[in-house]
């Protein structure tokens, strides 16, 4: 078993796990330094989805008025072409 916990680790499990300790006090240094917390960057992505997602409809209701501007003028125009060849 300890062959296979080896080979998942990619070291043994104490290397591994001096490994991890390091890089965790070297990434908790530098999110330290920039003042970022766990909770910032989980809040940052969040909104980040949020405003995403209200951009989006906001676009779709430009879409929607853009939809009614332009038929004010292709629907009637449709209307009159068609009475036109329909007189043929």
């Amino acid at each position: 078993m300890s062959d296979q916990v080896n080979r998942f680790l990619g070291d043994s499990f104490a290397r591994t796990l001096i490994k991890l300790v390091v890089v965790s006090l070297i990434v908790g240094f530098v999110m330290t330094v920039f003042g970022l917390t766990p909770w910032n960057i989980i809040y940052g992505f969040r909104d980040f989805i949020l405003e995403i997602w209200h951009r989006g409809f906001s676009a779709l209701g430009r879409v929607g008025d853009y939809l009614l501007l332009g038929a004010t003028i292709v629907i009637p125009l449709f209307v009159i072409l068609r009475l036109f060849s329909y007189r043929r």
